[in-house]
């Protein structure tokens, strides 16, 4: 069958940021991620990207790429359409390198869509093809949150992300009420990775309640087993709470909506490979919880293919697809088209539409 892999390949993909990427568990100099190549018996190549990120999770590149040979075997013989059973092997062989089943679902789906000369936004539902981005601050001095935000606004960009935890409350204040002075028709959404407890968190929201300051989202406050403090946060926050790192399974998800434990779920293809993205979108759905999109530090290719998830199945109130703009180089060509923060997909005629240069 034409649709048969006939050979999967993987390579380290390490790409240096123009600034390092901090969040409240460590920062980023150079994105160490790896490219997986799929071939089909009639030479259609389809194209992935493993993005893991240390401080978030854990996940490597060395322990990453482990995981993906260990399962090329398995892979290759396999036929594209037969993509969510795959999944499945993959769900069962390497449960816990989400980066990996990621690439490699990214890679299978890119080719199958190529393949029947699809893009992939029609593939996942063909809700929509359009999306509007944030642009993240990362943690960092007073001073360089001013200077991301004139830049972020230069850009024509609305909405803005910040990067919160690692340091004292004070400092935090200190950089979002700067951002909010030079910003304040921007929607903001609060990142803290995990690095706070409940009663910081509220601390920190009721201060900055005082200057008329209220976040659209405040995302993964506490760290990802506190539910007991995502509970207190969803009752006592004032503003929407979002579960990233706690929302890193359909699992999970499952339990956040048994114990309302937020209200919005941060779906990132990286934590789970594509499959179980849409399962968790689905429940969270049904259980009327908000959606969001997002990633690790990825480019072009990562970004788009979560663009289109997004964007085919429609619904995404929030979106976080800005790491592209943080990379000091592009090694691929294609992918969405980005005017101001509004990203555009209807270019794309087949697949995701990235491709090595």
């Amino acid at each position: 069958m034409s649709t048969v892999i006939r050979s999967l390949s993987v390579a380290p993909l390490d790409i240096p940021l123009r600034h390092p990427f901090g969040i409240a568990g460590g920062m980023q100099e150079i994105a160490h991620n790896l490219l997986v190549t799929v071939e089909l018996t009639n030479g259609i190549r389809g194209y992935g990207e493993a993005a893991p990120f240390p401080a978030f999770n854990g996940e490597t590149q060395a322990n990453t790429q482990q995981a993906i040979e260990a399962v090329r075997s398995a892979i290759e013989g396999a036929d594209v359409r037969e993509w969510r059973a795959i999944a499945a092997l993959l769900r069962d062989r390497i449960s816990t390198s989400g980066s990996a089943r990621c690439a490699i679902e990214t890679a299978i789906l890119d080719a199958l869509t190529r393949h029947y000369r699809l893009p992939l936004y029609v593939f996942f539902g063909g809700a929509g093809h359009t999306l509007e981005t944030d642009m993240t601050i990362t943690t960092g001095t007073v001073e360089e949150a001013a200077l991301a935000t004139l830049d972020i606004l230069e850009r024509g960009i609305r909405q803005i992300k910040v990067k919160i935890g690692g340091s004292d409350l004070s400092h935090d204040l200190a950089r979002i009420t700067t951002i909010y002075a030079l910003a304040p028709d921007a929607p903001l959404i609060l990142d803290g990775n995990g690095g706070f407890t409940a009663e910081q968190m509220l601390e920190l929201l009721g201060a900055l309640s005082l200057q008329r300051i209220v976040p659209v989202l405040v995302e993964q406050p506490v760290a990802a087993d506190d539910w007991a403090g995502l509970r207190q946060l969803v009752q006592w926050g004032g503003a929407p709470i979002a579960a990233d790192e706690t929302a890193s399974s359909a699992l999970n998800v499952l339990r956040i909506v048994q114990e309302r434990a937020a209200n919005v779920i941060n779906i990132k293809l990286m934590k789970s490979g594509v499959v179980e993205a849409l399962e968790i979108a689905a429940i969270a759905r049904t259980a009327g919880l908000g959606l969001m999109i997002g990633g690790m530090v990825e480019s072009i290719l990562a970004m788009t293919m979560s663009a289109h998830f997004a964007a085919g199945l429609g619904g995404f109130r929030f979106v976080d697809l800005d790491t592209p703009l943080f990379l000091a180089t592009n090694p691929f060509q294609g992918g969405f088209r980005l005017h101001g923060g509004i990203i555009e997909l209807d270019h794309i005629t087949a697949g995701h539409g990235v491709e090595p240069l």
